[in-house]
């Protein structure tokens, strides 16, 4: 009777993971009980998007992958929207949140990985705009993405400077921001700086990065809040990819090298 309720229970087990997975991704999870599944923004080049192939990639994609290689482990890439990270989190759908995750004014609502990237927030505008500063956006309109560092700095430490514009327009993701821009319907639009990097290496010469510093941060990988021991284990890992050169090797293939803090 004890053998025959494991059997059942076990099934159960079994048959509940791949209702929750799809296909090939889930035949994977459940023949490898050692799974890492990371949550990112999934329009957020160069650290987490989607490629020509339909394949999600990204610098910290690919150091999550790396992480994962070493430590045997199998890597979900889980896409999430943005606002709702903490749910996704707490609930136990993600291990973690890595993905240009700033870590200034959120010390500790998670458990933290080290700083690994130092980062800007900036102004992008058409390079025809005729705004040249800050104080040129005054009664202008701005777009921004929905709970990120740069809206938190506007509604911060930056809020005299939101204050001047004529509206301020949040997206759920900076490729639509980014389209609004390109059609006139915002003047302005603030954003992380190896995003900004990113977009303008495949616009052209159409936008232009204003030189004031909206805000600055680190980014770093976001546990759930008491979560030591995975934090531990992911970031020892990683220290040692930036011991080796591995870390370094993967900032240069996405241009990333001025502005990453660690394996120099």
């Amino acid at each position: 009777m004890k053998k025959l309720l494991a059997l059942v229970l076990t099934a159960g087990m079994t048959l509940g993971l791949l209702a929750g997975c799809g296909g090939q991704e889930a035949e994977e999870v459940a023949a490898d009980a050692t799974t890492f599944t990371v949550g990112f923004d999934a329009e957020f080049p160069p650290y987490g998007y989607m490629d020509e192939n339909g394949e999600y990639t990204g610098f910290d994609l690919e150091l999550a992958q790396e992480v994962c290689d070493r430590n045997g482990w199998t890597l979900v890439k889980q896409p999430i929207d943005w606002d709702s990270k903490d749910m996704e989190l707490s609930s136990g759908a993600i291990d973690c949140i890595w993905n240009g995750f700033t870590i200034n004014g959120r010390e500790d609502a998670y458990t933290w990985s080290v700083p690994y990237v130092d980062n800007s927030q900036v102004f992008v505008v058409a390079a025809d705009s005729g705004i040249a500063s800050q104080a040129d956006l005054a009664g202008k309109v701005v777009g921004v993405q929905k709970d990120s560092s740069a809206l938190a700095a506007l509604e911060g430490d930056a809020a005299e400077l939101a204050a001047t514009f004529s509206e301020l327009i949040q997206y759920a993701d900076y490729n639509t921001g980014f389209m609004d821009l390109e059609q006139g319907a915002i003047d302005a639009i603030a954003i992380d700086i190896g995003v900004a990097d990113y977009q303008l290496a495949s616009r052209g010469d159409a936008f232009v990065k204003l030189d004031e510093k909206l805000a600055t941060e680190q980014y770093g990988i976001g546990f759930l809040l008491g979560n030591d021991d995975l934090k531990n284990q992911v970031e020892t890992t990683l220290l040692e990819m930036a011991d080796d050169g591995k870390f370094m090797e993967i900032a240069e293939k996405y241009g990333l090298t001025d502005s990453v803090c660690l394996g120099k």
